[in-house]
């Protein structure tokens, strides 16, 4: 899994089928405190995430592992909105500040 943000939404009026009416996200892998540290990739979002959320993505195989990807032509998922990041002891991120 990775942490990420989202940065922004993926329209694409032609599409494989199997993805009509998924809400494909930009988003950037961070580290820990949120900070970018990847380039940015489309994922499939199945939790309603909105641009700004810290997001965790599952990629590659596992990501099309899910009853709402399954045999679907993805590479990466969001699968959860972050609301708090601990690490080395320290909340390093809380969702709304």
């Amino acid at each position: 899994m990775l942490i990420a943000r989202v940065t922004g939404l993926v329209v694409a009026t032609m599409k494989h089928a199997s993805l009509t009416g998924s809400k494909l996200l930009i988003v950037e892998e961070t580290d820990v405190t949120g900070k970018s540290v990847g380039r940015p990739m489309v994922a499939v979002d199945a939790v309603d995430a909105g641009e700004g959320d810290l997001v965790l993505v599952t990629q590659g195989s596992g990501a099309r592992q899910t009853e709402f990807t399954l045999d679907r032509p993805v590479d990466h998922i969001i699968m959860a909105v972050v609301d708090t990041l601990q690490a080395n002891g320290q909340v390093t991120f809380r969702k709304g500040r």
